[in-house]
């Protein structure tokens, strides 16, 4: 096998792209080329310590600062972008955590107004010990303390818009962006449907853990080091983001409200069974129905994200999307030698 081309980007802080669409390429690359990133966190680092209030020191709507965009050679409209996650590592050893005035699942919003004042303003600073993997809650209102595993992950993984739409990077829809959902780890390809020529891929939005729904709508955030290998797939669709893992295919969707995002999800995964599974629509939908596992990425956004994800050992034995995801992870293991 030949050795992949690596390229390295520490971008300056004038380089990060805060859209999907309307940002020039940061660099243009080959299929096959391994990506060695930095990634800011969604504050651009300016949530530093428990006094950092988001209203104070960050700047709406620059938050969310993704690296990229990259431009694909080759990559056209109809075709496919495989990303595959080689890893993601903290870059520091601490993240952080807030709420946001009118912003969450549990407060009054912009969209969902009442008469209750916003949520109080609150920040908390994460430990993090990248050798032992552990991230350390500390409590604001007491001494207690709690060490839960770190599972990094990408919130915010996409590329342009069709229609020539240009989409904040705070906004999940068919193009990727920001999804949140905690499947988007090491290990897993996430496959992205070209909608411009070059695709114009960006990643950010790192955290070094969430839980299922992003309740309050703030991760454990935290900038990244992170390595991914990107390939390209000629003439293959992808309608909304899809995932592959060793154990899952796993489908997206991102709307408002909810049980729409919930639907796009399930109809793209009984879409998926058929088209690379040898199902026909009704016994996809019979199938799924019994087998899917149904779980929330982000009910906070100004799209909300749903997963759907079904076991591979329960499905045909059939290869999907031109074994990519089994050949980005033979480069991946190479990598790591």
């Amino acid at each position: 096998m030949t050795d992949p081309r690596i390229l390295t980007v520490r971008p300056e802080p004038d380089q990060y792209a805060w859209t999907f669409g309307g940002a020039a390429p940061l660099a243009r690359i080959a299929p096959g080329t391994v990506l060695d990133l930095y990634t800011e966190d969604c504050f651009a680092g300016r949530v530093r310590s428990e006094k950092d209030l988001v209203s104070e020191v960050c700047e709406f709507p620059y938050l969310n600062p993704q690296t990229g965009p990259f431009h694909i050679e080759g990559a056209e409209p109809g075709d496919t972008v495989a990303v595959h996650f080689v890893s993601i590592e903290p870059a520091r050893d601490w993240a952080a955590s807030t709420t946001v005035p009118l912003f969450g699942a549990l407060t009054s919003t912009h969209t969902t107004a009442t008469l209750q004042p916003p949520l109080p303003e609150r920040v908390w600073i994460w430990q993090l010990d990248r050798a032992r993997r552990t991230a350390l809650f500390q409590a604001r209102d007491s001494d207690l303390q709690v060490e839960l595993p770190m599972d990094p992950m990408h919130g915010t993984v996409g590329v342009a818009p069709a229609s020539l739409e240009v989409r904040s990077a705070l906004v999940p829809d068919a193009h990727g962006g920001n999804m949140d959902t905690p499947e988007m780890r090491a290990g897993v390809t996430c496959f992205l449907g070209v909608n411009v020529d070059g695709a114009l891929l960006s990643l950010g939005d790192g955290h070094a853990r969430q839980g299922e729904g992003e309740t309050c709508g703030v991760a454990v955030e935290c900038a990244m080091n992170t390595v991914v290998v990107v390939d390209l797939l000629k003439d293959v669709a992808t309608p909304w983001p899809r995932l592959e893992s060793d154990t899952h295919i796993i489908s997206t969707g991102s709307a408002r409200p909810l049980e729409d995002a919930f639907r796009i999800s399930q109809l793209d995964l009984v879409r998926w069974l058929v088209r690379d599974y040898g199902f026909s629509e009704l016994d996809a939908y019979q199938f799924a129905t019994q087998a899917v596992e149904s779980p929330l990425a982000n009910v906070c956004d100004t799209n909300y994200t749903c997963v759907a994800k079904l076991r591979k050992e329960w499905l045909p034995a059939r290869e999907t999307y031109r074994g990519a995801h089994a050949r980005l992870r033979e480069t991946a293991r190479a990598l790591r030698r």
